[in-house]
This record gives structure tokens, C-alpha cells and sequence, in this order.
């Protein structure tokens, strides 16, 4: 190979190497995008059959396929927001929305309500809720239960120290750090006890 041969492809190999590293950054970020559309186009999806739900007090799925309903609906006054808790707290329903742990009651009975969501879409605000602020669960029967935030933990997934059999409240809870990439043992959870002044 001649020396201008190799001259013409040193530029060549550049460009493909940045080519190729463009395509990967659009990739992730188009991936990055994707997860977030899907959550938020499912809550809408999700609050219709909630919707169906509190009309005739059925189940009803978003989606035919779907292996989770809606049991719940969560607000977060404070923080403007408000969603969707699925039926279970499966990684297939996590994807759409929170989910509700199944060992735990559900909100309004006695007990700690376990909800848990994904810290890249649906908990990622969850670090937003402080002391005293005000987190409402309506269950199906249409009752709303408002709770106090009281406090937040950073607990081992292992050692969660949620007694889902004490007290009246509810514990929301997400993987920690909150800005990691990669999954952790660890987990934010933010203990909301029943407000006494129900309305």
C-alpha cells in the first residue's frame, strides 16, 4: 500500500469511529426517550380504566394484554403530580406505573401500603415530598385517604424495615441513588403516615 493510500485511510477510520459513536449516542437517547413516552402515555391510558373502574367498581386493564389494573390513584399535591398505581409491583407493570407490593394492604386499611415505582420515570420526583406534606390515595370504592409524610430512609432492599402490618400508612418506595444508571441493593422509601383529620 502506497503512502497515500494509507494517508486517505486514517481519515476513513476516523469517520467511521465517529459515525458509529453517533449512531450509539442517538440510540441511548432515543432508548432514554422511549422509556419515558411510554410511561407517560400509559398513564393516560391508566387513568381511563381507572376512570372505567370508578364507574361500575370493576377491574379494568388498559390494555387487553395487560397483567396489571389499576387499584389506586396517587397524588402528590405538593409536587403537582399524579398517577396511576397498577395492581402489582412487577418489573413488566413498573414500566407503566407504580405498582402496589403485594403482602402489604392496600391504602385506607390497617397497615403500611407498600407503593413502589421506577426512579427514572414515575418516583423519579419522589425526593421532592418533605415533611408534613400531604400524599392522597382514592381507592376504588371512591374513598380518599390523605396521608402526612413523616419522614424518608435509605434502606438495603433486604432490610427495608417496612412493617406492612403496622400502623396506618403508606411507604413509597424507589431504587437509590436516585441519578444511578445501573440497578443497586439500595432503596429511598418515604413513610407517609394516615392523615387524623380525614375528609
Amino acid at each position: 500500500m502506497t503512502a497515500a493510500a494509507k494517508t486517505r485511510l486514517v481519515p476513513l477510520a476516523w469517520a467511521a469511529a465517529i459515525l458509529l459513536s453517533l449512531d450509539f449516542g442517538t440510540w441511548q437517547l432515543g432508548h432514554g426517550l422511549y422509556i419515558k413516552a411510554k410511561a407517560e402515555v400509559a398513564q393516560v391510558l391508566l387513568e381511563r380504566a381507572w376512570q372505567k373502574t370508578l364507574h361500575d367498581g370493576r377491574t379494568h386493564t388498559a390494555w387487553p394484554w395487560a397483567d396489571a389494573w389499576p387499584v389506586a390513584k396517587l397524588e402528590m399535591p405538593s409536587l403537582g403530580r399524579s398517577q396511576i398505581v397498577l395492581s402489582n409491583a412487577s418489573g413488566e407493570a413498573l414500566a407503566f406505573g407504580p405498582g402496589h407490593l403485594s403482602g402489604s394492604p392496600l391504602p385506607g386499611g390497617n397497615g403500611t401500603a407498600v407503593i413502589a415505582g421506577h426512579r427514572d420515570t414515575h418516583f423519579s420526583i419522589l425526593n421532592g415530598l418533605k415533611n408534613d406534606d400531604t400524599v392522597i390515595i382514592t381507592i376504588p370504592d371512591r374513598s380518599r385517604h390523605r396521608y402526612t409524610v413523616g419522614g424518608t430512609r435509605i434502606v438495603h432492599k433486604d432490610y427495608s424495615q417496612i412493617d406492612p402490618h403496622a400502623g396506618r400508612g403508606v411507604a413509597l418506595v424507589t431504587c437509590y441513588p436516585l441519578d444511578a444508571t445501573a440497578k443497586g441493593p439500595m432503596r429511598y422509601v418515604v413513610f407517609a403516615s394516615e392523615a387524623s383529620d380525614q375528609s
